[in-house]
């Protein structure tokens, strides 16, 4: 299985080994009275009117995962999230907006490890390249060994994904232990 992100599997491994630093957080400075002008502007600035509206929302459904998460997926359900992934907006919609030529899609569909075969098939069979996101690692708590983690990150790379979402072990963040290392 060669690296869809070149390093990654080194850092990785160096991190196991390696103490956390996060010396670099001590150094972060931040201009309060900046930021909160700035939030100010941006919040008694007009919004986008017209067809910069229109513009602006439909590059925004471009950069959406469109996600199934449920339990009882099957490889229908699987099929329609692609299909609508494929064609988010209405063709009438589209049409009115001269827009039904540019090809809007989603940014990925996202699914649990298992439901990646299906979704690259019906992908594929749909005969779009929008990729496959995953949620691994334990998702949504992390509550699983490292070892199962990395395990179903493979799987999922194994069966299409060209994205894994992966989830960090909320007990570690809620107790603060950054550089825990719990069921590893």
């Amino acid at each position: 299985m060669s690296p869809h992100n070149p390093g990654t599997e080194l850092v990785l491994k160096s991190r196991l080994h390696s103490p956390l630093d996060l010396s670099w957080i001590s150094k972060i400075q931040v201009n309060q009275p900046a930021v909160l002008r700035r939030a100010q502007q941006i919040q008694a600035r007009r919004t986008v009117k017209k067809e910069w509206q229109a513009a602006w929302l439909l590059k925004a459904v471009t950069f959406i995962d469109l996600t199934t998460l449920s339990g009882d997926d099957t490889y229908s359900n699987i099929q329609r999230l692609c299909y609508k992934a494929k064609y988010p907006i209405r063709e009438d919609l589209l049409e009115a907006l001269n827009m039904h030529d540019k090809g809007i899609t989603t940014a990925a569909v996202c699914v649990y490890p298992a439901r990646v075969c299906d979704a690259v098939k019906a992908l594929k069979a749909a005969g779009c390249n929008i990729p496959v996101a995953s949620v691994a690692t334990g998702f949504p708590a992390g509550q699983t060994h490292l070892k199962t983690r990395l395990e179903e990150i493979k799987l999922a790379v194994e069966d299409g994904a060209t994205e894994i979402d992966v989830v960090i072990n909320r007990t570690l963040v809620l107790t603060g232990q950054w550089e825990g290392r719990c069921m590893s």
